[in-house]
């Protein structure tokens, strides 16, 4: 069988991608992820990815180091961006560029990566970027879009089989932050004339 590198952003994401890749690859799963804002929060999400091993798949973890700075050096100046702005491109050319170099210096036929199975992110640039990387570096990108074909859906029932640790934002502090303010409630508006027709 074919060698795969699979980038995994988290075991969520991996268990409906790891399916439907089993038939096909001998998978390596790649666990790199600077953008991630706590090394309490990165080491969780690497552990959870243990828990893959009760889907009956047969399959490798390579973890590289927490590496912060290369996040922040990254998408410098792009900071007060929004999500699904040029720091989430910057972003997925950083993890995508890493997984690939990765598969080049050890041999492997395809890399891909879990990214496309959210429906939160924009897989014409995660394909775009993949392909320039296919040309550059000679391993094949697997372009395929995960969410599809009820890739998302399928992860949402083995994140609930499983018991997987599910997060609610993708990762970096920029992220955490949007998803704390649309958690919030929203503030009752009082009008400063509310008493003027009561007797």
């Amino acid at each position: 069988m074919k060698k795969i590198l699979l980038h995994s952003c988290c075991a969520p994401c991996s268990g409906a991608v790891l399916e439907r890749l089993a038939t096909d690859f001998r998978i390596t799963i790649y666990y790199y992820n600077p953008n991630i804002d706590t090394p309490l929060e990165f080491m969780r999400r690497a552990e959870e990815l243990e828990k893959l091993t009760k889907l009956g798949i047969d399959f490798d973890v390579v973890t590289e180091e927490y590496r912060p700075d290369e996040y922040n050096a990254a998408v410098r100046g792009l900071e007060s961006l929004g999500e699904g702005s040029q720091r989430c491109y910057e972003c997925y050319k950083l993890r995508l560029g890493k997984t690939a170099d990765y598969a080049a210096r050890h041999g492997y036929d395809f890399f891909t990566t879990t990214l496309s199975v959210s429906p939160h992110k924009k897989v014409a640039w995660i394909h775009e970027i993949g392909r320039e990387l296919e040309r550059a570096t000679g391993v094949r990108y697997l372009d395929e879009d995960f969410k599809k074909r009820d890739g998302y859906r399928r992860s949402l029932e083995l994140s609930r089989t499983l018991k997987l640790y599910r997060q609610n934002y993708c990762g970096c502090k920029y992220s955490k932050a949007e998803a704390e303010r649309r958690s919030q409630p929203m503030p009752s508006t009082t009008h400063a004339n509310c008493n003027a027709h009561k007797p």
